[in-house]
């Protein structure tokens, strides 16, 4: 499965995205780094569409910082001009640093403040449970560190992603506690349920970590905002839109029964309520520009 796309409904589509994975020192906290580079025609729009990973992002752009909670369903944004942004793909074990419930941020994007406080001092704490944490809302050092090597002068565009994600880190590792032992499971379930395609219940992840399917639950409704049968499901759909693209060819019927849906109707239902089209029509789509490029 090719690790750029995965997620991306159209790469025909894309602008530049490079994934960096996330240096040592916060690789408990963020799976992998993300930076997108674009320079659309005047006039002219890119619309990219994504079956986001089941987790939270922080993302550095040219007009602020934000916190974008988890998804639900397909997710687009139109590019235009000219511009860049640098993303850290959070793992589990970061997130209640950021927020009491990742729940209440389902489909939610948060602006964090990049202007100091007038008058000087904490921003008001009268936030409630799903908000961002009040001593986590000042994101000023980030966004100018991010921006300035961002829009640095230079050819050397992998250098600038570089130094980007070295900033990046830098702040993280001075703001984000480590994870606790709860967010190490968080994580681990995570990470198996994303790896392993025959964890296809709650139970089986659960029998493979040697904890209870209640503590994973738990464990994913405080530190993901998602269940572990959602999570789940989100990576059958990647991984059904990806076979799509790489094989237009495959039956939807052996399609179902390789990711584990009952029947191809399961597959189609699933894949029309999320993504707002069904797997054949995804595969004309998807053939059509392949022929086109």
């Amino acid at each position: 499965m090719t690790a750029t796309t995965r997620g991306v409904l159209y790469p025909a589509r894309l602008p530049s995205l490079h994934r960096i994975p996330a240096p040592e020192p916060v690789s408990a906290l963020v799976r992998w780094f993300w930076i997108p580079e674009w320079d659309i025609a005047p006039g002219r729009s890119s619309r990219q569409h994504v079956v986001a990973y089941p987790a939270s992002n922080l993302v550095v752009e040219a007009d602020g910082v934000g916190f974008a909670g988890p998804t639900t369903r397909r997710s687009h944004r139109d590019l235009r001009g000219r511009g860049w942004a640098v993303g850290a793909l959070l793992r589990p074990a970061a997130v209640p640093a950021f927020v009491d419930d990742p729940a209440a941020l389902r489909d939610a994007y948060r602006q964090l403040h990049t202007a100091p406080p007038d008058p000087p001092g904490r921003y008001p704490a009268d936030l409630h449970a799903g908000d961002l944490h009040a001593g986590d809302l000042y994101a000023g050092d980030l966004y100018r560190a991010v921006t300035e090597t961002m829009t640095a002068a230079g050819p050397d565009a992998g250098a600038r992603r570089e130094r980007a994600v070295a900033v990046f880190t830098a702040w993280l590792m001075e703001r984000i506690p480590a994870p606790t032992a709860a967010g190490r499971t968080a994580n681990a379930l995570a990470d198996l349920i994303e790896t392993d395609p025959t964890v296809r219940r709650i139970e089986d992840a659960a029998d493979r970590l040697g904890v209870s399917s209640r503590t994973l639950q738990r464990l994913a409704a405080t530190h993901v905002g998602l269940s572990p049968a959602a999570m789940i499901r989100r990576r059958r759909l990647q991984e059904a839109a990806q076979r799509l693209r790489d094989d237009p060819s495959v039956s939807l019927a052996e399609l179902a029964a390789d990711l584990g849906y009952a029947d191809h109707a399961h597959l189609t239902n699933e894949f029309r309520r999320v993504l707002g089209l069904t797997p054949s029509g995804y595969r004309r789509e998807v053939s059509g520009e392949a022929r086109e490029s």
